[in-house]
């Protein structure tokens, strides 16, 4: 059973919790961080939902089904490799956008497609573990 306090402080704390974690994405590929870590905190936002509104409301929220994250994480990061393959480079060759002005490349596609992944795959197991107790 869910209290108001807690009820009130997530809504806060879901939006920080993946502002964090957008943040801990954008700076992993130049520092410590990234997105394993980044897509565990945004997990976490939703696993706080969960505790406080049920598992119907994460899921709601959620909008899309936490596999077809997963998948999608999957398939980003193994795009992101691909790119210089096709390109007759070794895989996982970083290539960068110059024309930007940002650090924007191959490397960030990589890191949000394992963001992807991880945020979809931790609560996909807790979607299912929720259902078995």
């Amino acid at each position: 059973m869910s209290t108001l306090i807690l009820r009130t402080a997530t809504r806060m704390l879901t939006a920080l919790l993946l502002l964090v974690s957008v943040y801990l994405l954008w700076r992993g590929h130049n520092e410590p961080g990234g997105g394993f870590v980044g897509g565990l905190t945004a997990a976490a936002a939703f696993i706080l939902v969960a505790i406080s509104d049920g598992w119907r409301a994460a899921r709601r929220s959620l909008g899309v089904d936490a596999r077809v994250i997963a998948l999608a994480g999957l398939g980003l990061a193994a795009g992101a490799g691909l790119i210089a393959g096709l390109q007759g480079l070794p895989l996982l060759t970083g290539l960068w956008w110059k024309e930007s002005g940002l650090p924007l490349g191959t490397p960030l596609l990589f890191d949000i497609g394992v963001y992807l992944a991880v945020m979809g795959s931790v609560l996909t197991v807790a979607f299912a573990i929720e259902r078995e107790v």
